[in-house]
């Protein structure tokens, strides 16, 4: 763990200076800087104070995130299918509408046509597994 650029990152999370954090703890800028850079250890007395200068605790500050998989079952998709003009869409996660991605899988009829789209932010990309598309 680069405890240096974790403390940095905390500060520049919070808005906060060097400087302003150095007064904060009763520690020189000069410290706070070499601190930040690896050049220099702080003892646990300092780190705890750094620590709730940042709003933060030694156990939180040591935790270390796990990577989040996510999955999601086939129970969780949502389908609408329109048998009239030959087509399904399975949106793929629930709630992406809020996200900057919304997958979603098409799954067309032959001759089958979706409803046309309104224009709107963002980038679109299609895959097609089978069979041809006219866009």
């Amino acid at each position: 763990m680069d405890i240096g650029d974790k403390i940095k990152q905390q500060r520049l999370k919070l808005g906060l200076t060097q400087e302003e954090l150095a007064a904060r703890t009763e520690l020189s800028k000069g410290f706070i800087s070499q601190l930040e850079r690896n050049l220099t250890s702080p003892s646990i007395a300092t780190l705890m104070d750094i620590l709730e200068a940042l709003g933060t605790d030694i156990s939180a500050f040591f935790l270390e995130a796990s990577p989040q998989k996510v999955v999601f079952a086939a129970e969780d998709m949502f389908v609408k299918e329109d048998g009239e003009n030959g087509y399904a869409i399975q949106w793929l996660v629930p709630n992406a509408q809020k996200n900057q991605l919304e997958p979603i899988l098409v799954t067309l009829q032959q001759g089958g046509e979706t409803w046309p789209q309104d224009p709107h932010e963002g980038e679109e990309f299609g895959y097609v597994l089978s069979g041809s598309v006219h866009i």
